[in-house]
């Protein structure tokens, strides 16, 4: 196994050596299916934030209880190694959960990092039809910061997958 895949019981002991010597540990998570220039984008404007960037992936299991039994397409091993060899990328970690609540408190990085297809509970109503930030109470209860990227409408791995559906369903 990749020894920047980070396992779930060293988190909190990662998290602790990163803030001893003074890093500004950076996360983010999703599913990270298929990726995409907006996926890369957002990666890279997070990794420019701190010192190190932790992306969390979603298992396929709780993949598969967020997006459906179809998906994920690829293993979670498959995932976890295409973001590895991303220059922004510095460690990964495989999460069980539906939310990153468990791992946050974990890691307890100094900012958490999400696409602006999320809003925070005092931004609700200036973002209709955003998703509210499931982590956001975790975050705070740490005296973490939250950093909201601008979502760039027309990358979604949803849109890619309808796309591809109807190309090929057009053949």
């Amino acid at each position: 196994m990749n020894e920047r895949i980070l396992k779930r019981e060293k988190l909190a002991e990662f998290g602790e050596i990163c803030r001893k010597q003074g890093k500004r540990l950076i996360f983010t998570n999703g599913v990270f299916d298929l990726m995409h220039v907006g996926h890369v984008r957002c990666l890279s404007d997070a990794r420019n934030m701190g010192d190190l960037l932790v992306v969390g992936v979603n298992s396929d299991s709780s993949t598969r209880k967020l997006k459906g039994t179809l998906r994920p397409l690829m293993p979670e091993q498959d995932r976890a190694e295409m973001l590895l060899s991303l220059r922004c990328v510095d460690y990964v970690t495989i999460f069980e959960e539906i939310s990153a609540d468990e791992t946050l408190t974990l890691l307890k990085p100094a900012l958490y990092v999400k696409g602006g297809d999320y809003t925070l509970s005092n931004l609700s109503e200036s973002k209709p039809g955003a998703k509210p930030l499931m982590e956001e109470k975790t975050v705070k209860s740490y005296g973490g910061e939250i950093e909201l990227i601008p979502y760039i409408k027309g990358y979604s791995t949803t849109e890619l997958i309808e796309k591809i559906l109807t190309v090929f369903h057009a053949k």
